[in-house]
């Protein structure tokens, strides 16, 4: 069995969440490091906000900081975590960050077929294109009638 990292990626969605809730209770389980990811986008000559990179890696920083707060909430028990904020398309972010882990853990969203065609998938990416084994969570019954589906960075999609 590898002894390499869990890599989960959070964008700030419930769905994001549930995915690093179910990867640190793997990561502790197995008592291996859990490296949690959030890709961060920042185009200068395409971003309409007057905003540098470093004000888009705080971000970045603040929404992993505020996912790992969230799935700490009634824990006794944590694993080694290692914090990665990557500039880029979180796909590649993710796959790169894989390298060498245990499993790779991105959540699926809700989505038109048309929207996935359009946008491309980032759990699909990762099914195909990561080196080591990718758990997909599913959305949840809400996300899947559309009612609770997060926006914002998406380093699970």
């Amino acid at each position: 069995m590898n002894a390499g990292p869990i890599v989960v990626g959070v964008d700030g969605s419930p769905a994001g969440e549930r995915a690093l809730r179910w990867a640190m209770d793997e990561a502790t389980q197995r008592k291996l490091p859990l490296h949690v990811v959030n890709a961060y986008a920042y185009e200068p000559l395409a971003d309409w906000a007057m905003t540098s990179e470093q004000d888009a890696r705080i971000r970045s920083e603040a929404l992993v900081e505020d996912a790992l707060r969230a799935v700490a909430v009634g824990r006794l028990e944590f694993p080694r975590i290692v914090r990665h904020c990557v500039r880029g398309p979180a796909a590649e972010a993710l796959e790169a960050q894989a390298r060498g882990a245990s499993m790779l853990v991105v959540a699926s969203h809700s989505g038109s077929r048309l929207r996935q065609v359009l946008l491309g998938s980032t759990s699909a990416h990762c099914v195909r294109h990561a080196t080591v084994p990718v758990v997909v969570l599913p959305p949840s019954d809400e996300q899947a009638d559309g009612a609770a589906v997060g926006a914002g960075q998406e380093a699970g999609r």
